[in-house]
């Protein structure tokens, strides 16, 4: 509980991100067993899920709050997470030294969050839901009565999902090298690469991670990867980041061809020649582009019109993946939001010149929100006649699809919130 509080309290008090602070917190930690560190982990997550509904009840709950000391105000919180996670409140206060104030708040916590059932739906949504005002009610516009579901989707842990690297074994293969060294695992029902790590560990830490049998990659990830379809002759990922679908698409080419992966983050780039060089992947060619639109599309002259795909895997507000990075949400703001579109909009642009003709290009994010998704593919068609809609049940379950996009969400389909699309460019 001491290293969850000094997490936390960077979170909270200094702006840290999350993880960093769980990061830097728990490295010089060297007397932490890993099912500690984990569960250092889930309670800071935890209290940073609910944050908004925690402070909203022991606002009311516990007279003088703020008057008390931050730590203690913090050590409350992550205890109140704990309560509102399912752990009995007599235990939860038997673990700790509080006062009868501290405990009083915590018995009460139950019945103050059942109460706020009865709010408005507008209001009950962005406190229980912890979300800002503006971001609960695009959520309430766009999923209807499917909101409340999303938004405590969003809220829950997601699993350990890990993808099969092909360049060397299969699926079943991979499983069966799990299961030996002590994982309980399952087959994701949508990837066909996909498998499900049941049993709580560090996944870096296996034998079969460090030969390259598998990476980390949620099944929606996977199936935005499997939308790009890729021959083994030239395909651009324009945004590669770390390469979680650089690498997919390097197996789904057999090592053929060539694969550009491109970033303008050239850190995370030296992050993907260390993965490459574990997966076995020969055939990516990296590299750095600049910024600035000009200078980018000078850097790329080299593959206008040539490329057979391009996949667009836009930075975006991130809502799809809220279960594994719940803090990006207080840093969303309608501002934000609109930079996004308009860069999305700007990459979507700028790459489709890399489309030879007769090729793909793919867009998608990790947002569950239409602005950020069909709303760009709807104006990137009404300005270029020469691209059609491609339906992406054609290359994933049709239970992933919605109106020929590949559209998934947590509370449906229990991957992280993605969309896709495939615009396929006419031969002439």
């Amino acid at each position: 509980m001491q290293a969850a509080l000094e997490a936390y309290s960077l979170f909270r008090r200094e702006r840290w991100l999350a993880d960093r602070a769980l990061e830097h917190t728990l490295r010089p930690k060297r007397n932490l067993y890993a099912n500690e560190r984990r569960a250092v982990s889930e309670r800071v997550y935890a209290a940073v899920r609910r944050q908004r509904a925690i402070d909203h009840l022991l606002a009311s709950l516990r007279p003088g709050l703020d008057a008390l000391p931050t730590s203690r105000q913090d050590l409350l919180r992550l205890h109140a997470a704990r309560v509102l996670e399912g752990e009995s409140p007599a235990a939860v206060v038997r673990s700790a030294a509080f006062d009868a104030l501290d405990a009083r708040a915590l018995d009460r916590l139950p019945e103050a969050a059942a109460a706020l059932e009865k709010l408005p739906a507008d209001r009950k949504l962005a406190i229980l839901g912890s979300l800002p005002d503006f971001l609960a009610q695009r959520i309430r516009d766009e999923l209807g009565p499917d909101a409340e579901a999303a938004v405590a989707a969003m809220n829950t842990r997601a699993p350990l999902c890990a993808r099969a690297n092909t360049l060397k074994g299969t699926r079943e293969a991979l499983m069966e090298r799990l299961r030996g060294e002590g994982v309980d695992c399952r087959p994701t029902p949508l990837s066909p690469l996909g498998v499900f790590l049941d049993t709580r560990l560090n996944a870096f830490s296996l034998r079969s991670f460090k030969d390259g049998l598998f990476e980390l990659q949620d099944e929606g990830s996977q199936l935005l990867g499997q939308l790009v379809d890729p021959p083994p002759t030239r395909v651009v990922d324009a945004c590669a980041g770390a390469g979680g679908k650089s690498l997919q698409l390097s197996a789904e080419m057999k090592n053929r061809g060539e694969l550009f992966a491109l970033d303008v983050d050239g850190r995370r780039l030296e992050e993907l020649k260390r993965r490459a060089r574990r997966d076995g992947v020969h055939n990516a060619r990296i590299r750095e582009v600049p910024a600035s639109t000009p200078e980018a599309l000078a850097a790329l002259e080299d593959l206008r019109g040539k490329a057979d795909r391009v996949l667009v895997d836009a930075p975006c507000s991130g809502t799809g993946t809220f279960r594994r990075k719940p803090d990006a949400r207080y840093r969303l703001s309608p501002d934000e939001l609109t930079m996004h579109v308009d860069r999305q909009r700007a990459l979507l642009e700028q790459f489709s010149a890399l489309v030879k003709p007769g090729g793909r290009l793919i867009y998608g994010t990790c947002s569950m929100l239409q602005v950020e998704n069909e709303d760009i593919v709807q104006d990137f068609l009404a300005r270029h006649p020469e691209y059609t809609l491609v339906p992406a049940e054609t290359r994933v379950p049709a239970a992933a699809t919605r109106g020929g996009y590949l559209r998934l969400y947590p509370h449906l389909h229990g991957t992280d919130g993605f969309f896709g699309a495939i615009l396929g460019r006419a031969k002439t």
